[in-house]
């Protein structure tokens, strides 16, 4: 399990409906990258929740856009006019992630299309699981390309760690946003998706995704911690939630419950 790594050679245009000003850039493999900044206001924690929760979403078989780290050279940014972008890309020198721009993907929409009720209650697990906060009517984080349903944009997900001691408190939290949950209505086989996504989500998978965080994203240690000890608490958290399942699976049924 490992990502590619690419340069971005042109900074095209800035996306500013997500809060952290993710842009569109272009790389030197040739494609286009929506690229996630280290520089943005939550730094480096951003970007492991995007890995974390893309190569989750991933390895339970959701469509996702490819995930690359993306390199970004000290003297790039340099010459852009706005003067809110160059601090973002001054700051955001080294290692980012970008997903593979879908070019033509439309923004889902519950209205128009009606997601399978398996499929629905697959995402709202892993949604439930990694307590991602950031996939309701409002903002859907979703795109249908080429027919079928894509995941974007997981850097709303695990905000434990955005004050990290304490964590504890969050690993059997029942995840209470699950009510505003855009698929939740028509997430009917929550039990079941349960029992398959437990299954394929094994403390092998685990280890493997939270070894790929690179060391120079985890720079909050403190005292004696190193990098590996800040993994192990994700590993932990991860595993830990997934063995507690019913929790948070209880709480989505009796939510969604009230919305029928």
């Amino acid at each position: 399990m490992e990502l590619r790594a690419v340069n971005v050679t042109r900074y095209i245009t800035p996306l500013r409906e997500g809060g952290s000003l993710p842009a569109l850039a272009e790389a030197d493999d040739g494609f286009k990258y929506v690229v996630k900044f280290r520089g943005s206001g939550h730094g480096t924690k951003v970007l492991v929740s995007e890995l974390i929760g893309g190569m989750i979403a991933k390895i339970l078989g959701f469509q996702i856009p490819e995930l690359v780290f993306i390199n970004l050279d000290e003297a790039f940014g340099r010459t852009e006019g706005d003067e809110e972008i160059q601090d973002l890309l001054q700051a955001s020198q080294g290692l980012n992630i970008g997903l593979h721009f879908l070019s033509g993907a439309l923004t889902y929409d519950p209205v128009v299309t009606t997601i399978d009720s398996n499929l629905a209650s697959a995402i709202v697990w892993m949604d439930a699981f990694l307590m991602n906060i950031d996939r309701t009517v409002r903002n859907t984080n979703m795109l249908m390309w080429h027919k079928e349903l894509w995941l974007i944009d997981h850097g709303s997900t695990l905000y434990f760690h955005h004050t990290w001691n304490g964590w504890e408190n969050y690993v059997i939290s029942p995840f209470k946003q699950i009510k505003d949950h855009v698929l939740l209505p028509q997430a009917k086989y929550l039990s079941e998706a349960d029992k398959k996504l437990k299954a394929i989500l094994t403390n092998e998978k685990i280890r493997e995704i939270v070894n790929l965080i690179p060391d120079d994203w985890l720079n909050w240690t403190q005292d004696n911690e190193t990098c590996q000890d800040l993994r192990d608490v994700y590993y932990q958290f991860l595993t830990t939630r997934r063995n507690n399942s019913e929790i948070f699976i209880k709480e989505a049924q009796h939510a969604r419950d009230a919305l029928i």
